[in-house]
């Protein structure tokens, strides 16, 4: 290749002059106006249409799958056919005129209870009224029943003993009798609590699957009056549906007459217990009476119970003159007790004593005497005197004996006082033990009467109770003769004659209509979990850019046309991996139409884009390899040249560069070359390659350095750029990816313009934001997006291309 010299002949000195009054330091920015922007319903509705169109064979097969599949299996379902029959429940009455009360007057019928219907409803439907209709039709031994879904029972079963949720009666069913009777039995006190023997428990398990497909079958619905305000009835409507009329029929009136039969039986029954009941009460207390009886008289006889009449106790009375006495015994005891410790004091007895003795007094006379006596010889003679020795010896001897005399009435009176005292205390003691004795006695006899009076008080009652006892008897009995059932059939089913099922054409729509449903939801929910950039509403959606142009995806017979038609200028594989085949160039008219278009369309973005002085230098770059940036900036600036401009390209990826692979360039020399050397302007602009082909001047990267963001980032590279801007018409820079690699992210704040590529299918969309936050944040002025390899796109131009 050659290089372009004529024209840095005729370009370099205005370079130089330019160069001086530009300041290559500040980048160029261009302003975009963004398109408006729709209402948010509207992008709601264009989203969801967007993913049904994207996933509308999934949908197509969803709904054609489900509703092929349940035509089928409608279609081979049998038809049924439903018989009614009509029961009425009244209200439970009896023969007022045999329910007399004692007062003469009528019982009326009972009050209006609700919960008395609903209960009828539910019997209506339980297994045990169900069984009774299994047994007396012999369903099991009838033709003409089959359990419905019978293989499908047995699938169930199996699966349910493939996972172990099978139950116990499940695996007894179409086992003997006498194995069911011993499986029974083992379930213990569950048989026995509901009242069922082990045959009938054996009984009721091999009837369940018959017993449940009459249930899935039964409807019971209460009959209700709309043209009335009043609604409820008490009729009830029995259907039940069968494939065949005449079993349907048979099973619905087997059901009705089971019904009225039950209550009927349950009535009986019910009059017959509480007959029994009354009968074996009265019985009870007939012979409690008797019983009573005897043993009040046992009792009386055993107690001495002669009479309860106060008037008439003796026990009583002699506890009253007793008490009397003992009081009295009280009294005297108190004064003999006062006088004997009265007597006790100093001085006191001696005075009772002497106020008491005669003898005493005498002496006392016959000692004063001779004491005067003394005195009077004392006059007239001594001491010494005989006589008046005498007579002290005299009054001596009187004093010793009033001395011993006085002792011995003191001694006497104590005693007698003493005595006194304990004869009182010990009557009164006696007196007080017969009161003890008699009051025992007579609580014994209250306690003995009061036990009596409760005996009679018990056969009193008893007699009361007896006499009820048989008021209701008489009443029972008189009910009983009035009772009837409240329960009847109105009208009796027959045998139904058009099926009213299954619904196949309902069911069928329905399955469709939620095959679609599902159909619609899994669709959206694909559509909006996959963060993938599909289209140009995904790019909407994941940033704020306008979508400058859509490169189609080149199938089959036009990318081995541009295979063939760039094969001169592309090497099949420079042993690092770069394959040709993964380019499509618009090097000549062979190029599809399709292609071409949507590389004008981009051109003609880029140049309508305003900016200071228009946008000369434009960075092609992607978030992630392989987006095809370097197929977008070659085909890029092959457009731009075929309008007559002077197009530069520049490989400034320094990491993984390919323009030389494309163009077939030596990489000896090139843009890390100008950098890391101090080449003047001139000499820079020497460093292009020219191609032919193409009338692209190429600057490939040169050999890769190590230290590729510093190179780019620096004022050399702004230098340079400004320089190339003046030199040519329009600069075309292709850089590493931005969110890999920082060169890109420096290269943007340099340049006019920034395109961004993603890869539709490919390039996700949390990765295009990361990248356009990054570019962005220098302040580069992103100019819109390019969604590349876009598949679905229909053009058709060959009308516009054909030959006339």
């Amino acid at each position: 290749m050659k290089i372009n010299s004529q024209l840095m002949k005729n370009r370099v000195p205005d370079v130089e002059e330019h160069l001086e009054l530009v300041d290559y330091r500040q980048p160029y920015a261009g302003a975009f106006d963004a398109a408006p922007t729709e209402s948010e319903d509207a992008a709601h509705v264009r989203d969801f249409l967007h993913c049904v169109r994207r996933y509308l064979w999934l949908i197509i097969s969803v709904v054609f799958i489900s509703t092929a599949l349940v035509g089928l299996y409608m279609a081979r379902q049998p038809d049924l056919y439903e018989a009614e029959a009509q029961v009425q429940v009244d209200l439970e009455t009896v023969n007022t005129a045999l329910t007399a009360s004692k007062s003469g007057a009528f019982s009326v019928n009972p009050v209006n209870d609700p919960a008395y219907f609903n209960t009828q409803l539910q019997i209506l439907t339980r297994p045990m009224l169900l069984r009774r209709v299994v047994k007396n039709l012999q369903l099991e031994h009838d033709p003409e029943f089959r359990l419905p879904a019978g293989e499908a029972g047995s699938l169930k079963q199996r699966l349910a003993s493939f996972f172990g949720v099978g139950t116990q009666a499940e695996s007894l069913k179409g086992q003997p009798v006498q194995a069911l009777a011993i499986a029974s039995e083992t379930q213990g006190d569950s048989a026995r609590d509901a009242g069922m023997s082990a045959e009938e428990m054996a009984e009721a398990v091999r009837v369940e699957p018959y017993v449940q497909a009459i249930q899935s079958s039964l409807k019971v619905e209460p009959v209700k009056e709309v043209r009335l305000p009043i609604k409820e009835t008490r009729l009830i409507n029995v259907s039940f549906s069968h494939q065949n009329p005449q079993t349907a029929a048979r099973v619905v009136n087997a059901i009705a007459e089971a019904f009225i039969q039950l209550n009927l039986e349950r009535k009986t029954e019910m009059s017959t217990t509480t007959g029994d009941i009354l009968q074996g009460r009265i019985s009870e207390l007939q012979a409690q009476i008797r019983a009573q009886e005897t043993q009040l008289l046992d009792y009386a006889k055993n107690h001495q119970i002669l009479s309860l009449d106060a008037s008439q106790n003796t026990v009583v009375e002699r506890l009253v003159g007793i008490n009397r006495q003992l009081l009295e015994a009280e009294n005297e005891r108190k004064v003999a007790e006062a006088a004997y410790q009265s007597a006790l004091a100093p001085g006191a007895a001696g005075a009772l004593a002497e106020g008491s003795a005669k003898a005493i007094s005498e002496v006392e006379g016959r000692l004063a005497q001779l004491q005067q006596h003394r005195a009077q010889l004392l006059v007239e003679t001594t001491e010494e005197w005989p006589e008046v020795k005498e007579t002290n010896n005299q009054i001596a001897a009187l004093e010793n004996q009033l001395r011993q005399m006085r002792e011995r009435a003191t001694s006497v009176v104590v005693t007698n006082l003493n005595t006194r005292y304990r004869q009182a205390l010990a009557r009164e003691q006696a007196l007080r033990s017969a009161f003890d004795r008699q009051r025992s006695e007579t609580l014994t006899q209250n306690e003995a009467a009061i036990n009596y009076r409760i005996l009679q008080q018990e056969i009193e009652t008893n007699k009361g109770l007896l006499d009820g006892m048989l008021q209701r008897s008489k009443e029972h009995e008189a009910v009983s003769a009035g009772m009837r059932n409240n329960i009847h059939v109105n009208d009796y089913a027959i045998p139904p004659q058009a099926p009213v099922g299954p619904k196949r054409l309902l069911v069928t729509g329905i399955a469709f209509a939620l095959s679609l449903g599902v159909g619609l939801g899994l669709a959206v929910f694909l559509g909006f979990t996959d963060n993938r950039v599909r289209s140009t509403d995904d790019v909407q959606r994941a940033l704020p850019l306008p979508t400058l142009a859509v490169i189609p995806s080149v199938n089959g017979a036009s990318r081995r046309r541009l295979k063939t038609s760039s094969a001169s200028v592309v090497p099949k594989n420079n042993g690092d991996g770069a394959h040709a085949e993964d380019l499509e160039l618009l090097l000549n008219s062979n190029a599809s139409a399709p292609l071409t278009e949507a590389y004008r369309q981009l051109r003609t973005s880029m140049l309508l884009s305003k900016g200071h002085g228009g946008l000369k230098s434009f960075l092609v770059t992607s978030s992630i390899p392989g987006e095809g940036k370097t197929t977008m900036a070659v085909n890029t600036a092959i457009s731009l040249s075929r309008t007559g401009a002077l197009v530069l390209i520049i490989d400034a990826d320094l990491h993984k560069p390919r323009l030389h692979e494309i163009f077939g360039l030596k990489n000896e020399k090139g843009l890390s070359t100008i950098l890391s050397s101090e080449l003047s302007d001139v000499e820079a602009l020497a460093v292009p390659v020219h191609h032919k082909e193409s009338r692209l001047d190429v600057l490939t990267s040169g050999p890769i350095v190590p230290e590729s963001a510093e190179l780019l980032g620096s004022d050399h590279m702004r230098r340079l750029l400004h320089t190339f801007r003046y030199t040519y018409d329009y600069i075309v820079i292709d850089s590493p990816p931005v969110a890999y690699f920082t060169d890109g992210v420096l290269i943007s704040s340099m340049v006019d313009g920034v395109v961004l590529v993603l890869n539709s299918g490919r390039s996700k969309r949390e990765m295009a934001r990361h990248s356009y936050q990054l570019l962005q944040g220098v302040g580069a002025n992103i100019c819109g997006v390019v969604l590349n390899n876009a598949r679905g796109l229909k053009f058709d131009y060959k009308h516009y291309y054909r030959q006339p």
